[in-house]
């Protein structure tokens, strides 16, 4: 007899005894290539003509845990918009596992990265364990948070667990729930800003410009400005996308010379949001003089702070007493080299003496006058003087400085009777 089996299949017959034979594999078996094979036994005999037997044998390939699960996708991009309600479904991951039974059984959960104070993305988002479903816990505010992303993790029942990630970026949608906010004029409830604008203005002339700004973004965020209601219709207009107020025609003398204008600021958002602002011109012939004094400015100058009118009182009293020093120390100094000037330049008169200088080379005594002056010329020579004594003691003092200063290189000689 000879027995067999066919040839596209991995196994093989091997005889073992007489009769008996051994179903053998010819390579490894991959259960999620082929799960199960179908194989026939043919028994032929050597007669003529020749006889056979067939059976057919099937062959279960059982599993093992040898793969992973696998996402559908290695990122996945879900988006939210802001405002929703709590426990909202925001999306789905899914992952498969080619294995059987418990090894294909795959659970889900979530990777989240270390504590942020600033972004508790375990107070966002929660995920179904058996479904990959993923929900947001809170309702999301597009001005505070624009994006977040974490990962998520499917693993199997397998042993050893067998497990895979993917990443989930998660774009928060943002809603028209942000009004325009006027940045200029200022809406405080304090004095009104008021706009001058002269008579002799042309049409275009610019008055002002609105600014005003929308937390929103995109279109929610395009602003447009309109002009609600005017003193004088057609004599003003807005620029509706920039916020310029201008004239819209020249000023003439029967236009009043106050004017309220009330501007409307509007979004591109749906549904639109709104802000109006006020303006207050006033038409004047020129800008020479202070046609309005704001109240506000007023009272900052009243209530100017003591310190500084101390601090600048101090200042100008050392400034004059500064001032004052240098003018006397330029007065003395002056005086100094006038006296200098005046000591050293006297001249000695030729011929006899005049009637309060006496010639004192001889023994003659000195009659009705007590002032001596004398004047030296330089390079005289030596000589002595004699004198009497005065009857008013400063006399004397002063012919002795007089004499000094006049020629300080003179040996000198009195004699003081």
């Amino acid at each position: 007899m000879v027995c067999s089996i066919q040839e596209d299949v991995p196994f093989t017959l091997k005889p073992s005894v007489e009769n008996f034979y051994k179903l053998v594999t010819e390579g490894e078996l991959d259960r999620e290539s082929q799960a199960e094979y179908n194989i026939t036994i043919t028994v032929t005999d050597l007669g003529t003509p020749k006889l056979k037997t067939q059976h057919n044998l099937t062959v279960t390939v059982s599993d093992v845990n040898d793969n992973a699960p696998a996402f559908s996708q290695s990122s996945y991009t879900l988006r939210v918009r802001e405002n929703n309600s709590p426990a909202l479904h925001i999306g789905s991951v899914s992952a498969t596992d080619r294995d059987a039974g418990a090894n294909a059984q795959v659970t889900y959960s979530l990777l989240l990265p270390p504590h942020d104070p600033h972004l508790p993305l375990a107070s966002l988002v929660s995920i179904n364990a058996d479904n990959g479903q993923l929900f947001a816990l809170r309702a999301l505010d597009y001005e505070a948070l624009q994006a977040f992303e974490f990962g998520v993790r499917a693993a199997d029942r397998g042993s050893p667990a067998l497990s895979s990630q993917a990443l989930v970026r998660v774009l928060v949608v943002d809603a028209n729930d942000n009004a325009p906010f006027v940045l200029y004029p200022l809406q405080n409830g304090s004095a009104p800003c008021t706009e001058l604008v002269p008579r002799a203005a042309e049409a275009g002339y610019l008055v002002t410009k609105v600014v005003a700004v929308d937390g929103d973004s995109g279109q929610n965020a395009w602003l447009s400005y309109q002009l609600l209601k005017a003193t004088e219709p057609g004599l003003f207009g807005v620029w509706a996308h920039n916020g310029e107020v201008r004239t819209a025609r020249l000023l003439s003398e029967r236009d009043a010379v106050k004017h309220r204008l009330l501007v409307l600021v509007k979004d591109n958002g749906e549904p639109p949001l709104s802000a109006s602002v006020t303006l207050h011109v006033l038409l004047v012939d020129g800008f020479s003089q202070p046609y309005l004094p704001l109240p506000d400015v007023a009272a900052a100058e009243a209530r100017a702070d003591p310190l500084t009118v101390y601090l600048v009182i101090a200042l100008a009293s050392v400034s004059s007493l500064f001032l004052v020093s240098v003018l006397v120390f330029v007065a003395v100094r002056l005086c100094r080299r006038s006296r200098a000037a005046s000591g050293g330049g006297c001249s000695v008169p030729e011929g006899p003496f005049a009637g309060h200088l006496v010639d004192v080379s001889g023994t003659g005594t000195l009659s009705h006058s007590y002032q001596y002056e004398v004047c030296l010329r330089g390079g005289s020579g030596t000589g002595e003087f004699k004198f009497l004594k005065p009857i008013i003691p400063s006399f004397l003092g002063l012919g002795e400085e007089r004499i000094s200063e006049g020629n300080p290189n003179f040996r000198d000689n009195f004699e003081f009777n």
